[in-house]
């Protein structure tokens, strides 16, 4: 099962595998406070598309075309393949930083997956 979860929210059992999906390190954070499995950046969206889209509800629908077309290269196919068949055997838990819990990237890669 594939769950999306705020970096700033304490883990739990339920998490499962925990993966930071977000290509800057969140603030406020330490690193030996996040409690996560791996940061694959290659499944973050780039950095231009990333201020391009500046958390805007209304450029949302183009981020999200935006970004499918970036996780159509080879490495980010991977990655996604990986994380879809962990999710078979057990939980993943995509880590975000974005205040909006319903328009962001981690939405879009659980879409995805």
């Amino acid at each position: 099962m594939i769950k999306i979860k705020r970096v700033y929210e304490k883990p739990s059992r339920d998490d499962g595998y925990r993966v930071l999906v977000d290509r800057l390190w969140p603030r406020g954070i330490k690193k030996e406070d996040l409690k996560f499995s791996e940061w694959p950046k290659e499944i973050c969206p780039s950095t231009d598309l990333r201020k391009e889209f500046g958390h805007k509800p209304e450029k949302f629908s183009e981020f999200k075309t935006e970004f499918k077309k970036e996780l159509k290269t080879a490495a980010a196919q991977e990655k996604l393949a990986e994380l879809a068949e962990r999710a078979q055997e057990q939980n993943v838990t995509l880590l975000y930083a974005a205040r909006d819990e319903k328009i962001n990237h981690a939405q879009v890669l659980k879409e995805v997956l």
